[in-house]
């Protein structure tokens, strides 16, 4: 739950937008995030024109004046480490993310790092389809040749929040990321793909392999594997890793039912399947298990201890984007983590 004051500004632009900054005081994060939580509002009227560029604005009402950037009198937001962020495949994902960026960069009692986030309910539909575990294979060939549309609508969403005062783009979304390449084009800012937030991490922690003279396998468990897994395969690919993935029979008949048995609120179901086929990548000798999927996050209880063989993606991609925005990095120009 956000706890404490928020300012926020909503704006009358193609691209829904929330802009943030969290103050200090609040109180410790809980399991669930609540979408009840004070805000101080402020109201902003924004233009732009058919390319996209920001014309002025006027404000309605603010409590909000941050430290301007020379270089971005006209931008929203002017802090040096502002946090740009592309929504996920639903809002409460995106809520999620956010949670997780403001607790842990404030828990030490520091400000928040600040952060405008573009949420596009119009593209969730699209984005979902992409990863419907009921699509056959023709629909998923379908999927894959019409994306062009999802990936100009999300670089257009990546402009804009450059325009507003960015100064480093995140995508908290397992699907997006597979189409990093394409939506960061001709982008100069830092551009934190997940999967490879993911696997600096894992190398960061210098894993040994459970058998001699083979790399470290880590297993990808996703809703769909032909889409949110290829965020993670490459990147982990590049680090050395060798990636696991579920076989037909274990998606087909733990996986998904597992996910069916969730939107069927039987919990219980869902927990008993994901720990199987969290254990048949572990008989693979896998060391760490990514959970690449809003659906199977949460699934099991905390205190599950299979959790401690499975990672989240987006605590990883939280933990780089906070790193940047704490140590002075904005001057990066790579995409990178």
């Amino acid at each position: 739950m956000f706890d404490g004051g928020m300012t926020m500004c909503f704006h009358t632009v193609n691209c829904p937008q929330i802009i943030g900054n969290i103050s200090k005081n609040r109180r410790r994060s809980r399991t669930k995030l609540n979408p009840c939580f004070a805000v101080k509002m402020c109201s902003i009227l924004l233009q732009s024109d058919e390319s996209g560029n920001l014309s002025e604005s006027k404000k309605i009402s603010s409590s909000y004046s941050p430290q301007v950037k020379p270089q971005a009198q006209n931008s929203l937001l002017s802090q040096a480490n502002t946090v740009g962020i592309i929504g996920g495949v639903s809002v409460l994902s995106t809520l999620i993310f956010l949670e997780k960026l403001v607790w842990w960069s404030s828990r030490k009692g520091e400000e928040s790092v600040p952060f405008v986030v573009c949420s596009d309910p119009s593209i969730d539909g699209a984005l979902a389809s992409q990863a419907s575990i009921h699509s056959s294979f023709d629909e998923t060939a379908q999927n894959e040749a019409n994306h062009e549309a999802i990936v100009r609508n999300l670089r257009h969403k990546r402009v804009f929040l450059e325009q507003s005062g960015a100064s480093c783009i995140v995508m908290p979304c397992h699907i997006s990321n597979a189409w990093h390449q394409q939506i960061s084009e001709g982008c100069s800012l830092p551009f934190f793909h997940i999967g490879e937030c993911v696997a600096k991490e894992l190398k960061e922690a210098k894993l040994k392999p459970h058998g001699t003279g083979s790399n470290v396998r880590i297993g990808v468990l996703a809703a769909t594997e032909t889409i949110a897994a290829a965020s993670y395969q490459d990147q982990l690919g590049n680090q050395g890793f060798e990636v696991v993935l579920p076989d037909k029979a274990t998606m087909e008949h733990i996986l998904i039912p597992a996910i069916e048995s969730l939107n069927k609120r039987d919990t219980e179901g869902a927990r008993n399947l994901l720990r199987i086929a969290i254990q048949v990548l572990l008989i693979r000798a896998v060391n760490v298990v990514i959970l690449a999927s809003d659906e199977l996050q949460n699934i099991l209880p905390r205190e599950d201890p299979l959790l401690k063989k499975c990672m989240d993606p987006m605590d990883a991609l939280a933990r780089s984007t906070i790193k940047w925005a704490k140590t002075g990095k904005q001057g990066m120009q790579k995409n990178t983590c």
